[in-house]
């Protein structure tokens, strides 16, 4: 049977991935729309820590200042009612046709203006609800065609935009930080910052650079033919893991948002590993929220939307006691001891040790005996099975 979610395991989700209506390119909705209100009512009852929403979720687009206040008051009810958190929040810069060049990089400059101006109000309400981490997906910031973007033009308004609004967020003395969320493709063509590496390297070029990190979602960089795991370990080392997107994907395909784990099962094992193990060498580790972004099957009616959501919850926390019996494995940690894993920490050079030590050290060259250095085995099969028997429940 499977355990049963708590807020301590502090599960959210986002109030587009229950509340999407089963609408796609190619077919209209199949489900009714869902009340923010109710979402946060019905994630509670099944254990759910917190709900985090675009702008438009909760507040249509173009809605009076009155409404505006009249949909927040509601929400801030069920919250306060239910004592879910709004950990993370983030602005809807794609769905309305003003934004289909883009939000930040649009060619129409003041679509880029219109665009600080919605996510600086967005921050505003972020603080109040107590959100710590504001995200950016750039899903509207690319283009179709090579001639049609500047993109040296639009790396630098991309990186004009998240300047100012960090500043605005230091100025404001807001207790918040920013996570910018990767995506190769759709629904533009190409997406600017589409993996882990490209956001990396950007950040290291923005002006509060300390302030902003990544939000990797587990369908995005699968989406590249990447494995997310190892993403997510390079997210760590680099300090920037700051949110994560949890779901399901199977391989290089449209963006399918799947329950978490009805992808790569294997890779979601060892994903959950990293997560929940990753500080046990001392190493850097992730205490966020185990965010879900997926979306409910086109199939499900309200009934298996509800479903899904106790799935992705179920799944995450199998996965985190299969990993934990893995580690506690006497075989596993006999097996990890001769692939030689723990050895990879030390390093090459010894304390103090110099480059022209090395070159004088005839038994790291001269005397090394290759062909017998060849001839050893890692065992990585073995650990690797032993890894999938502890998924199966074999073990």
């Amino acid at each position: 049977m499977a355990p049963t979610p708590t807020p301590a395991d502090r599960f959210t989700f986002g109030l587009w991935t229950v509340g999407w209506q089963g609408r796609d390119p190619f077919g209209d909705a199949s489900r009714p729309a869902l009340d923010p209100v109710e979402s946060v009512h019905e994630l509670a009852a099944r254990g759910a820590y917190g709900v985090t929403f675009h702008d438009d979720d909760l507040v249509p687009f173009g809605s009076t200042d009155g409404d505006r206040d009249k949909h927040i008051s509601r929400f801030k009810d069920a919250l306060a009612e239910t004592g879910m958190q709004v950990p993370m929040m983030t602005t809807n810069l794609f769905t309305h046709p003003v934004f289909k060049d883009g939000g930040f990089t649009s060619n129409d400059r003041s679509v880029r203006r219109f665009a600080l101006r919605k996510v600086a109000r967005n921050i505003d309400l972020a603080a109040e609800l107590g959100a710590q981490t504001y995200v950016f997906w750039g899903g509207r910031e690319g283009a179709e065609y090579d001639g049609a973007k500047d993109v040296r033009a639009a790396l630098d308004r991309y990186r004009e935009g998240i300047d100012a609004l960090a500043g605005y967020v230091l100025e404001k003395g807001y207790d918040m930080r920013f996570a910018i969320e990767p995506k190769p493709n759709e629904p533009r063509g190409d997406i600017l910052l589409p993996t882990v590496g490209h956001a990396l390297a950007f950040i290291a070029e923005l002006e509060h650079s300390d302030m902003v990190g990544l939000n990797p979602e587990v369908g995005h960089e699968q989406m590249a033919g990447l494995n997310f795991a190892a993403g997510i370990a390079q997210a760590l080392w680099a300090g920037k893991l700051f949110h994560i997107d949890l779901n399901g994907q199977r391989s290089i395909k449209f963006d399918q948002d799947l329950v978490f784990g009805h992808g790569d099962l294997l890779n979601a094992f060892f994903l959950v590993d990293l997560l929940e193990h990753a500080g046990a060498d001392g190493g850097p580790t992730y205490d966020g929220p185990r965010h879900f972004d997926y979306k409910p099957s086109r199939t499900e009616d309200m009934a298996g939307v509800w479903d899904s959501a106790e799935a992705c919850m179920s799944t995450y926390l199998l996965l985190k006691e299969r990993t934990a019996a893995y580690r506690a494995d006497p075989e596993v940690q006999a097996a990890l001891e001769a692939s030689g894993v723990s050895t990879l920490r030390r390093p090459t050079l010894d304390p103090g040790e110099s480059l022209e030590d090395l070159l004088a050290d005839r038994s790291a060259y001269e005397d090394f005996d290759a062909e017998t250095a060849a001839r050893h085995g890692f065992g990585f099969v073995r650990l690797n099975q032993l890894a999938l028997e502890h998924l199966l429940g074999a073990r």
